[in-house]
């Protein structure tokens, strides 16, 4: 039995376009695929869950406080989450003062006669960085200030000099970097 003249080319398209479809479906159709799902996938998706959620109570205080400063929450949904937050990071702290391993750092923060809470709040508080125009800035471990560019240890470390200019990369009483590049 022969071929209609012309067959053959479109017996052979017809077969490369189908496996490049199979090869570009094959991702999408795996995905749904509930006998896809592997203990590895599911251990690699919890881990990156956790990487993007805040380790504890205090961590996720200062994600919220960020990100009002920014401008990404609003005041109503700022003080809802911050009330919560507040009352988690209590109690792990807590937790934390009942465990078996009570840290060092709690105990002297005890015997100064803080309260848990304010002893996280005061912590908090000495990573944050201030400019002198600005006010507080949101990012702990900036170098510059993120709204108007000054320097925010506001001296040189080296000698002492005051900087005052906006941008400054140099100290000018003795030249030295005051930032690494």
């Amino acid at each position: 039995m022969a071929l209609p003249e012309g067959a053959l080319p479109l017996v052979v398209g017809t077969a490369l376009v189908l496996g490049a479809l199979t090869l570009v479906l094959s991702p999408l159709l795996s995905a749904i695929d509930p006998a896809s799902d592997t203990p590895a996938k599911r251990k690699a998706v919890k881990l990156a869950a956790e990487i993007d959620a805040p380790s504890t109570a205090v961590d996720a205080l200062r994600e919220i406080e960020f990100d009002r400063e920014t401008g990404k929450l609003s005041e109503s949904d700022y003080a809802d989450l911050k009330q919560r937050y507040t009352r988690e990071a209590l109690a792990e702290l807590r937790a934390a003062e009942q465990g078996a391993g009570t840290a060092t750092a709690t105990a002297s923060v005890v015997t100064a006669g803080l309260d848990p809470v304010e002893a996280a709040i005061a912590r908090a508080r000495a990573d944050v960085r201030s400019c002198g125009v600005c006010g507080p800035r949101p990012e702990p471990d900036a170098t510059y200030c993120s709204s108007c560019g000054r320097y925010l240890p506001e001296k040189c470390g080296s000698c002492g000099t005051s900087i005052d200019l906006v941008g400054s990369r140099f100290c000018s009483g003795c030249g030295d970097q005051l930032a690494a590049a």
